[in-house]
């Protein structure tokens, strides 16, 4: 991976943005940071009327109708400015256990939220009248949210990847 990473390092793009480093990387984390708050606040809102502490007023449907759309576009907007990270500072992200890490809960947090949806379209009478007051759905709400507050964390510890000692490739380098 670190051939690799030192590899992208020389493309354009990445030098280019190594060059204008002084801007360009705290403008691509401010919007990435906005994104964030996107995504927490969309999954925070969408939890909170799974487990029944907001938004009981309406269905579970007009909860994600709402949110839903709020929480794709800043999937894709942290996929974005994550690539542009990526590729701006290819070595300090990739040769990283917490980026992996972070990379996995993304995918997991991806997946639950995808699922989520899809079944929710196909069954919301269902949903409405039994699923949600299951304990286990609202145990993964919970977990749901805990997730993505893990990947933030994560986001963060990329820049301190020594705290994982011998698990962390950037130390075997």
């Amino acid at each position: 991976m670190r051939q690799f990473a030192e590899w992208l390092s020389t493309t354009f793009l990445s030098v280019f943005i190594q060059k204008h480093n002084s801007w360009v990387i705290p403008a691509i984390q401010s919007i990435h940071i906005v994104g964030i708050g996107l995504v927490l606040g969309s999954v925070l809102m969408i939890d909170l009327r799974v487990l029944g502490w907001a938004g009981m007023d309406q269905t579970l449907r007009q909860t994600t109708t709402r949110f839903g759309p709020w929480l794709t576009a800043a999937l894709c907007l942290l996929l974005a400015t994550g690539a542009l990270m990526v590729i701006g500072e290819p070595v300090r992200e990739l040769v990283t256990f917490s980026f992996w890490l972070k990379m996995l809960f993304v995918a997991v947090g991806t997946l639950i939220a995808a699922i989520f949806q899809i079944t929710l379209r196909k069954h919301e009478q269902q949903w409405e009248e039994t699923i949600v007051n299951r304990r286990s759905i609202k145990c993964l709400a919970v977990l749901t949210f805990l997730i993505w507050v893990c990947i933030i964390i994560l986001g963060r510890l990329i820049a301190y990847d020594h705290v994982w000692g011998s698990w962390s490739p950037a130390t075997k380098a």
